[in-house]
């Protein structure tokens, strides 16, 4: 495999700006900082490539995307939020999905080298290659998880919905619960949803896996908990997605929601509010955080702010009819 810039600026222990001005001569590098770059170079049989030497310079007009997957509602809401706001600073985007990839970590080290920064999904990227990214100065936001040093990071409110909604799933009397789409890594948004309504429902509520978070995903594992002997009276789902295959599997098995069972979602997408019965769920601003997202990475990459921010959006509980008739409702 060819040697990248950064590995010449890990040996020499310096920035890869520091090498780039070495190897250009467009800048002032002390004497003895060369010597350690060029000596650098030599051991490793480096040679400056385009890419490299690009990153060093901060010479585009590009912003890099990664994240896992780019099928699904979600993702696509987020991304159209983002172009829309890069489109109007005069910055193309640049998307890597690495779903499926093989080396990774080489692929997103590559998409660093042809732009100005990186806006990554939660933890899709390694922690180790993280903080190197960081080390060697890439201008970083991240979407979706928890606050890092060197990074902008931007998420929806999760916690404090998860356990609004539970403590409104909890009035309609229901004993019985399951969270469908049991989290992937800690610290990231179905964590935190799980930790919310785990902490208003205790004991009454058990996680359970999902592959992915997909209605295909959401089905098979409805299916199989639906037909278990202890049948939950209530399923609080990670997303839409995972709760509108639990809404299918619910009709398969001859069910009636909400009177043989409560569903409930997250993200409010177009397909909740059509489902029949309308999808309680949780609102997030999906749009709007890919749009803070592609400003925030701007500013960075411009110099507008040097401090890193992390910032947190609001989110509201959208209750429809999946959940069931609530006993307060009688009152009004």
């Amino acid at each position: 495999m060819d040697v990248t810039i950064y590995e010449v600026a890990k040996r020499a222990g310096v920035s890869i700006a520091t090498v780039s001005r070495a190897l250009r001569g467009t800048g002032p590098v002390a004497a003895r900082t060369r010597e350690k770059v060029l000596k650098a170079v030599e051991e490793l049989n480096f040679t400056p490539s385009r890419l490299g030497v690009s990153l060093a310079q901060g010479r585009h007009a590009a912003n890099g995307v990664v994240f896992p997957d780019l099928a699904g509602p979600y993702y696509t809401e987020v991304l159209l939020g983002y172009e829309e706001v890069a489109s109007e600073l005069g910055r193309s985007v640049v998307i890597l999905s690495t779903k499926g990839r093989t080396k990774v970590n080489d692929l997103i080290k590559d998409l660093a080298g042809r732009v100005d920064g990186l806006l990554i999904f939660g933890h899709t990227v390694p922690e180790p290659l993280v903080a190197e990214l960081v080390r060697l100065g890439v201008r970083l936001v991240f979407i979706s998880r928890e606050p890092l040093p060197g990074a902008d990071t931007l998420r929806s409110e999760n916690t404090a919905s998860a356990r609004a909604l539970a403590g409104h799933l909890a009035g309609h009397g229901y004993e019985r619960y399951a969270f469908l789409g049991k989290p992937l890594t800690s610290g990231d948004d179905v964590d935190e949803r799980w930790q919310g309504v785990r902490a208003a429902l205790g004991g009454a509520i058990e996680a359970v896996p999902t592959l992915e978070y997909t209605v295909e995903c959401g089905f098979e594992a409805a299916r199989k908990l639906l037909q278990g002997r202890s049948r939950p009276e209530a399923i609080i789902c990670s997303d839409d997605e995972v709760a509108l295959g639990a809404l299918l599997a619910a009709e398969e098995l001859g069910l009636d929601v909400p009177g043989d069972l409560a569903v409930t979602g997250w993200d409010d997408i177009m397909a909740a509010r059509h489902a029949r019965p309308a999808l309680t769920t949780v609102r997030q601003p999906m749009r709007e955080l890919g749009g803070r997202a592609a400003r925030a990475l701007d500013e960075l990459i411009t110099g507008v702010r040097d401090a890193h921010s992390h910032l947190i959006l609001t989110t509201e509980l959208q209750i429809r009819s999946s959940c069931g008739h609530h006993p307060l409702e009688e009152r009004t």
